[in-house]
């Protein structure tokens, strides 16, 4: 599991004054893009190899509303690496109380630039093994 921070920005919110649902989506790919750092490859070094994540399949529950300049932990874990595709599950969490305000998950495909379908562990087994290193059983 990895942990990074957001701070809710007015631009973020809605009429009601908090978090509007589209949001929650870039906070997962700010959160799934920091994680993946960790792994010692970073998603630009993964495409310059090659190699694209598509996103296959997104989710997310929303539980509390979180409010303009909220502090926020975004957390992230790789739930499932395979050899074509990869999870990844996100909650976002305020930070003053430790208050559950949303989950998710995101599904990603391996890929060529041309979106045709790759088989990582044999294409490209360094990425593989770079990304195998943010699962934590």
């Amino acid at each position: 599991m990895f942990r990074t921070k957001l701070t809710v920005r007015y631009c973020e919110t809605d009429s009601m004054g908090v978090v509007h649902h589209s949001r929650y989506f870039p906070w997962f790919e700010v959160g799934r893009t920091e994680f993946f750092k960790t792994s010692g490859m970073s998603y630009r070094e993964v495409e310059e190899k090659g190699v694209l994540l598509p996103l296959l399949d997104c989710y997310a529950k929303f539980i509390k509303g979180a409010r303009y300049q909220d502090d926020t932990w975004v957390e992230v874990s790789l739930k499932k690496l395979g050899v074509a595709k990869c999870i990844f599950e996100y909650k976002i969490i305020r930070c003053e109380n430790d208050e559950l305000l949303a989950t998710g998950y995101t599904t990603h495909g391996f890929t060529d630039k041309s979106f045709v379908p790759l088989n990582l562990l044999k294409k490209h087994p360094d990425i593989y093994e770079c990304i195998s290193k943010l699962k934590n059983d």
